[in-house]
């Protein structure tokens, strides 16, 4: 039982080291949440809507990555 919770704790270490040495190296070439294309964004007047349709399809897309990368592991 404590070994699973090893291998998850080491698992989420990982990514997060390797999510650390991506965005110290190509933090500039990345684009920002809401500069992608296809994020929506009205201005008319007082009212402001930003749907943010693309940014929501790369999240959707990577966190069932790590999902299954997690569930195939254990």
């Amino acid at each position: 039982m404590h070994q699973q919770y090893g291998k998850i704790i080491l698992i989420i270490g990982i990514i997060i080291m390797i999510i650390g040495i991506v965005v110290y190296f190509f933090g500039n070439k990345i684009p920002t949440p809401g500069s992608l294309p296809g994020d929506i964004k009205i201005d008319k007047g007082n009212t402001k809507i930003y749907i943010p349709i693309t940014t929501m399809i790369i999240l959707s897309i990577l966190i069932t990555v790590i999902l299954r990368l997690i569930n195939k592991l254990f």
